[in-house]
């Protein structure tokens, strides 16, 4: 997952000690300070000795990370973030067999790969949006799509809870966009 550093935060006028939690898309810091910020809202991200140095609007923030430490989250920063075809491991060359709307959520994910209804296929991809949904899926290896968050209609409990009964495991977990979120399940070997 993220990066994780229990360290002093300068955000504006306050400062004290923190947990600050680098995560794919956000930077999230709990403690004396507490926000929560996307990193796209980092602007002039930069390292001052052991500091890693941005501002948010027009705050200026700083984290005592260490020199190496703050280098590495600098650099995480400034890396682009990795595309939802790239997270499932969807390449050009690949067969995918699309179950239940999975291309409605994925869209541009699934440019270039080979879509099969039947035959051989390198992975499965199908949205789940009812507990019936999830109770017919019987393929693998294969990405369940299902809505974040506690009011949607199938979480991730209910998903591994389903498929592990069947025999899968999951391996791998994605962020797809804001509203939905991808686990992938294997046979177990």
């Amino acid at each position: 997952m993220g990066r994780e550093a229990t360290c002093a935060c300068t955000w504006g006028d306050r400062h004290g000690a923190v947990k600050a939690l680098l995560e794919s898309s956000e930077l999230i810091v709990r403690g004396a300070v507490s926000a929560k910020v996307p990193l796209v809202a980092l602007r002039r991200v930069r390292v001052d000795g052991e500091l890693l140095r941005f501002d948010v609007d027009d705050t200026a923030v700083s984290l005592e990370l260490g020199a190496r430490a703050a280098a590495s989250w600098a650099a995480k920063i400034a890396a682009p973030a990795p595309s939802v075809a790239k997270k499932l491991g969807l390449t050009a060359a690949m067969r995918v067999r699309l179950l239940s709307g999975a291309d409605e959520v994925l869209g541009d994910a699934l440019a270039g790969t080979t879509r099969v209804s039947r035959g051989a296929y390198d992975c499965a991809l199908a949205r789940v949006e009812t507990l019936a949904q999830l109770a017919k899926l019987d393929v693998a290896p294969v990405w369940v799509v299902y809505r974040k968050g506690r009011g949607g209609p199938v979480g991730e409990q209910a998903v591994r809870d389903a498929l592990r009964a069947r025999g899968l495991i999951d391996v791998k977990t994605a962020a797809v966009d804001e509203d939905y979120t991808a686990l992938k399940f294997v046979r177990r070997a």
